[in-house]
């Protein structure tokens, strides 16, 4: 019968806890896309789903078409952050690993754990 050692549950858990301040910080330098049109509309975020740039073909102000540049600049922003929730989940994954096991991170309110 193995004896529960609490002093090495603490120690995993104070890696695990560093790891996941790590792999917070990385995310902030880490960008993903969202586009809409074809192109026509790019928003660039980063992994802790702040916007980092915006970038609009100059043909679409051209057209005067102002509702449909709003919906491209909506479905654009909505990609990128959608993108970026996704890059914080699979980093955080690597992180939880074998501890969590396959539980999906998105339905889970751990602390540490960017939702």
């Amino acid at each position: 019968m193995s004896k529960f050692n609490m002093a090495e549950l603490f120690k995993q858990t104070q890696k695990i806890q560093e790891e996941v301040k790590r792999v917070q910080e990385a995310l902030e330098d880490m960008t993903v896309e969202g586009t809409a049109g074809g192109g026509v509309v790019t928003v660039t975020a980063n992994g802790k789903q702040k916007i980092i740039s915006v970038k609009i073909d100059p043909e679409v102000v051209r057209t005067g078409d102002v509702e449909m540049l709003e919906d491209l600049i909506s479905a654009s922003v909505n990609q990128a952050l959608e993108n970026a929730q996704e890059l914080a989940n699979d980093e955080m994954q690597k992180v939880a690993g074998g501890l969590l096991g396959n539980l999906p991170m998105g339905g889970m309110k751990l602390p540490g754990f960017p939702m």
